[in-house]
């Protein structure tokens, strides 16, 4: 039984919602606890044909043993929680923390209004850069201030420790990425906190040494929505070529895109401390991989390719994903 925690290594879109899925049906985990932001980070995954998309809750909904909570760090939006809980059955099995930051549709309004927000840094308009503003002057609203929400709350940090301590199996998971950290990204250009390993592991209430691995999820190409700098960019008309045009699953706006970034990369392993990596989208970069489960049946430009992260990094690659759907992945903790 391991405490696991997955972040994004990149400007977020990386794929941590199919990574998740997969491991919440391969690994069974007892709980499942958001950490990050909030409604602002869509996690999408495909399973069975059919695509999946939560803001609110952890990305392990798929398995109905799993119980879902919701660390004092995020901020929740209760319409779209209650949506979320209706739609994938998940009322008697989610827990929301007494201390979650709530956004209120003034908030909303304010994040869609403010020239800065909007036109500069390029938010999502989903109220959670004025909600953690008001968290942080001590007048934002929480959770147990809110009637229509009792029924969910609790102490998440309490639940957790006491899995972890109880040797169950438990799956942090962060939103957004590494260089989208308010401290640790390119600022302005940030989201209105920090979504690090670190900062995951304080949303939900857990000491470092409570952590078993961190799996830090990067995306065969890097994307990212919104201003600040991008390295190496190539234009909508290569990404087109490229397959690596893509929309935001929260706005629907287009992506940015630009090749793999070793030396980014190596300084996201070094912040988070990762222990694993898993790479998604590896089909698109190397659409001869599409679909496959088993490391030694890739190209030698595809090994080559997770060699040479391996090799920069210093951390193994242990997932790899070769599809849209949440099995069509390469779990290296089974090679033979």
């Amino acid at each position: 039984m391991t405490c696991k925690v997955i972040v994004g290594g990149f400007y977020g879109d990386e794929g941590k919602g199919k990574i998740i899925a997969y491991l919440s049906i391969k690994d069974d985990p007892k709980i499942a606890v958001r950490g990050g932001v909030g409604a602002n980070a869509g996690h999408t995954f495909v399973y069975n044909n059919q695509t999946f998309k939560v803001r609110m809750l952890p990305s392990a909904v798929l398995n109905s043993e799993t119980k879902l909570l919701i660390g004092a760090g995020v901020l929740v939006t209760p319409g779209i929680l209650k949506d979320e809980l209706r739609k994938y059955n998940a009322e008697k099995r989610t827990i929301v923390d007494s201390h979650c930051g709530i956004i209120h549709e003034s908030h909303i309004k304010r994040d869609m209004e403010d020239a800065h927000l909007k036109k500069v840094v390029g938010t999502t308009g989903a109220g959670t850069g004025p909600a953690n503003s008001d968290r942080a002057l001590r007048i934002l609203n929480l959770a147990k201030d809110i009637n229509e929400l009792k029924s969910y709350l609790g102490n998440v940090s309490d639940i957790v420790n006491e899995s972890i301590d109880e040797n169950q199996s438990v799956i942090i998971e962060g939103t957004q990425g590494t260089f989208l950290s308010l401290y640790h990204g390119d600022y302005p250009f940030v989201t209105s906190k920090d979504v690090t390993a670190s900062g995951i592991c304080s949303d939900i209430g857990i000491g470092p040494k409570k952590v078993d691995d961190v799996i830090l999820v990067f995306k065969a190409y890097v994307t990212r929505v919104g201003g600040g700098p991008l390295e190496n960019e190539i234009t909508v008309d290569e990404a087109s070529k490229l397959g690596w045009l893509e929309y935001g699953s929260v706005t629907g706006r287009q992506r940015r895109a630009s090749p793999f970034n070793m030396e980014l990369a190596k300084k996201s392993v070094m912040i988070n401390s990762a222990t694993q990596i898993a790479v998604t989208k590896l089909d698109v970069v190397f659409p001869d991989c599409a679909g496959l489960k088993e490391y030694h049946r890739l190209s030698s430009q595809a090994k080559s390719f997770i060699e040479k992260i391996e090799d920069t990094v210093g951390v193994k690659v242990v997932f790899i994903g070769t599809g849209a759907e949440i099995n069509e992945i390469i779990d290296r903790r089974i090679e033979n």
